[in-house]
Formats: C-alpha cells, structure tokens, sequence
C-alpha cells in the first residue's frame, strides 16, 4: 500500500487528547485463558457453525479437495498436507475446512469465499498468495470464521508480488478472525477494497480481530473501509502502519500490544475520507496514534472477555496459529 503523509486538521489537538484518554480505561472483563480454543466463534462471526457435525473427508490432492469443497450442503473437509496451487479454490456455503496436524494447507495461492454463508476455516498454513490470489478472500460473503491459521509470505520480493493475506470485500458481513498468525508480508488485511465501493458496503464489512499475532507485516492490521471493526487482545510486532480506519469506518482498538510499530492506529491516510477510532488499554510500546475523529462505536453487541494488555504477548504467542488447536 503507497502510504502518504497524514493531513493536517485544524481540531486534531483536542480530539487526540480526548483519545488519549479513552486509551486510559481500566480494563474491567476479565481475562481468557491463555492458548484457549473457542469451539465456536466470539465477535461478528458468532453463530457460524460451518459443517457442524457433518461427518469428515479427508483429502491430501488439490483434485480431491476442489471437489470437496463444492456445493452448500452441509460438509467437514480436513487437508492432510501441504497442497501447491495456483489462483484460489472456491468454497461452498455450510462448509468447515480444517488442516490435520501442524503443518498442513496451501501454498501459492489460497481460498475465495464468495457470495456463501457459514464458512470455518481453521488450522490451516496458507503461504506465499502470488498475486491476483490473497491468502483468503472473503467476498460477498456473510457469517465467516477464519481461527487458528499461519498466513506468511516473505517481504523479499516487491511488495506487489504477493496480494493480501486475508480480505474481506464487497458487502461481506459477520466475520471473526480469531487466534491467527500473519508473518513476513506487506500487506495483511484488507476489509474493503476501495473508496468507490460505498454503496455496497455501508452498513456491512463488520469484522472482530482477537488474539491474532502480526510479525512483520508492513501495513493493513487491518485497513479497513465503510465497516466495523473491533480491533482486540492482538499483538503486532514490526508494522510501519497497523490499524488504518478510513472512507467513515468506525473501529475500537482495546488491550492490543505494539512493538517496533510506527503508527499504532491512523484514521487520516491514504484516502479522501477520514475513519473514526477509540483506543483503550493499549500498550503502544513508543508507537504513535493519529486519530482524526473519535468514534461511536465504544461497546460491541456481543459478549467478551478482553484480557488486559500485560497478558496479550503470553497469550497470542502460545496460542495463536495452526496446530495449536
């Protein structure tokens, strides 16, 4: 992503100060274990089952998981392996796709979810996206959970060579993105491809990011466009630019730990309309805030437990990833 200097606003002063102390608040939930497995998504994904109780196929061929994963009828795929592909593998409605062991998923492409419902994809290692492919895609799509996966790629080559980890576009609504790790690349998260896109993502493009550990990702923790985003008990280390709110986006940004990071969160880069954000309980270790306008959005309609910012490191770094599960 080109990053430009942030624009000047003639009432940043104050509004800093007010987020400044809004990043005071104690922390008053108490905190989850650490390591812990949700059996079922916490945050805007919450009721995504995937295939439920489906009984299980196991795969180990790109052949056999395509034909897997098609059709919205109710299925459990496990990938037993690393699989080498091209592009990305569409992935029906109902479905749960689930890596064996520690070390199993996809290598040079990754997988689209598009204009489905209900999807879990868990445990996966998911590496090297050669562009146009992300590591997922979440497009059109509603009611999604992305928990326990090893997106990486590698910052040796030009930072268009690679596409985004994980996206989530056009309209997609109710996702969780839960105890990830994304290591190694430009660009992480992208919620909302462009600033021309507001017809169809107002009021959607609602995304829960916890416990996940970023590690050298340069920016898009995540970027995020229209929607809504609650930013939680992560950990990134090693980012220029993390969260970036913006085109009216409203993100809370709670108990999350920054290291070796420029910009904690920015709400004024990059595009004509400015982002609102809260902060609270961060440690932004030396990094900087640029927050533009505060927001609203201050308490998230679901339940959870947000541990305190002292924990978040022990925490997302044994317990975050694939074969952790």
């Amino acid at each position: 992503m080109r990053t430009v200097p942030p624009r000047t606003h003639a009432q940043r002063s104050a509004l800093v100060v007010a987020a400044t102390a809004l990043a005071t608040t104690a922390v008053l939930a108490l905190p989850q274990a650490a390591g812990a497995a949700e059996t079922s998504p916490i945050g805007f994904g919450s009721g995504t089952t995937g295939g439920g109780s489906a009984p299980a196929v196991t795969v180990s061929t790109l052949a056999a998981f395509r034909t897997a994963v098609t059709g919205n009828t109710a299925k459990v795929v496990r990938v037993n392996g690393l699989i080498s592909l091209s592009g990305q593998v569409d992935i029906g409605s109902n479905t749960t796709v689930l890596g064996v062991g520690s070390s199993s998923g996809f290598t040079g492409g990754g997988l689209r979810i598009k204009e489905r419902t209900n999807v879990v994809v868990r445990n996966l290692n998911i590496s090297k996206p050669v562009a146009p492919a992300d590591g997922i895609t979440v497009q059109e799509s509603t009611r999604v959970w992305i928990d326990h996966n090893s997106f990486s790629a590698d910052r040796s080559h030009d930072k268009d060579h690679y596409d985004g980890l994980l996206d989530v576009n056009h309209g997609s609504d109710d996702v969780t993105v839960s105890w990830n790790t994304f290591k190694e690349h430009f660009k992480g998260s992208l919620v909302g491809h462009s600033d021309n896109n507001a017809s169809e993502d107002t009021g959607r493009l609602k995304v829960t990011y916890h416990h996940n550990h970023f590690s050298n990702v340069h920016s898009r923790i995540p970027s995020l466009r229209f929607g809504t985003g609650h930013f939680y008990n992560n950990y990134v280390n090693g980012a220029e630019t993390a969260c970036h709110s913006r085109m009216g986006a409203q993100m809370l940004v709670e108990h999350n730990v920054f290291r070796n990071t420029g910009v904690a969160v920015t709400t004024n880069r990059s595009s004509d309309v400015d982002g609102y954000a809260n902060l609270r309980g961060n440690d932004l270790g030396g990094a900087t805030t640029e927050i533009s306008r505060v927001g609203s959005f201050t308490t998230p309609p679901y339940g959870y437990s947000a541990e305190p910012a002292s924990s978040v490191v022990t925490s997302v770094t044994s317990g975050a990833g694939a074969g952790k599960l």
